[in-house]
C-alpha cells in the first residue's frame, strides 16, 4: 500500500484567486469548491421560480409517481371516440387523481407521519442502543476468534482436504463416444 506521501493533490480551478486565501482554512476553501454552483436568478432561469415550501421532493424520490392522462390512456389513430368524451375523460381523471390525493392525504397524512416517525425513532433507537454496540464488541473480540479458528482450520481442516486431495488426484476421467 502506497503511503500518503507519496500522494499529489491536483487542484484543476480556473480561478485565479487562490492567492488571497489564507492557509489556516484551506480544509474549508476545498470544501466549498466541490458543492455545485447555485441556480442561476429567476429572471434567466428558463424553468418557473419555486420557493422552498413549494419544493416537496427535493430529492426526486417519487419521480415515479408524476402520471398524467396520456400516461394511462391513450387511443389509436384507428379507433376514436368522440371530441368531448375524451376532453372529459381526461377532466375526469386529472379531478379525481388530484381530489382524490387530496382527501386521502387529508385523512391518512398525519396518522402515517406518525407512525413513520415512530417506526424511524425505534430504528434509530436500536441501531444506536443495541446495534452498534455489538458490532463493537465484535470488532473487539474478533481478533481473538479469529486466531482461535485459524488453529481450528490449521490443525483440522486443512490436513483432512490436503489427504481427500491427494487421493482424488490419482482419479482420471475419460469421455469417449462408443
Amino acid at each position: 500500500m502506497m503511503s500518503d506521501e507519496y500522494l499529489v493533490e491536483c487542484n484543476i480551478d480556473d480561478d485565479d484567486d487562490d492567492d488571497d486565501k489564507d492557509d489556516d482554512d484551506d480544509d474549508d476553501y476545498y470544501v466549498r469548491k466541490i458543492h455545485p454552483t447555485p441556480p442561476p436568478p429567476p429572471q434567466f432561469s428558463s424553468t418557473p421560480s419555486l420557493t422552498q415550501a413549494d419544493i416537496r421532493d427535493p430529492c426526486g424520490v417519487n419521480k415515479h409517481l408524476k402520471i398524467e392522462f396520456s400516461d394511462v390512456l391513450a387511443e389509436p389513430a384507428s379507433t376514436h371516440s368522440y371530441d368531448r368524451v375524451w376532453v372529459y375523460s381526461g377532466i375526469a381523471f386529472e379531478s379525481m387523481r388530484l381530489w382524490g390525493y387530496r382527501c386521502l392525504t387529508a385523512l391518512c397524512a398525519v396518522p402515517l407521519s406518525c407512525i413513520c416517525g415512530c417506526l424511524f425513532a425505534l430504528l434509530a433507537c436500536m441501531h444506536i442502543w443495541c446495534v452498534m454496540p455489538c458490532v463493537q464488541v465484535f470488532h473487539t473480540c474478533l481478533p481473538c476468534v479469529r486466531s482461535l479458528w485459524m488453529s481450528v482450520v490449521n490443525i483440522f481442516i486443512t490436513p483432512f482436504c490436503t489427504s481427500v486431495a491427494r487421493c482424488c488426484s490419482g482419479i482420471y476421467v475419460v469421455f469417449s463416444k462408443e
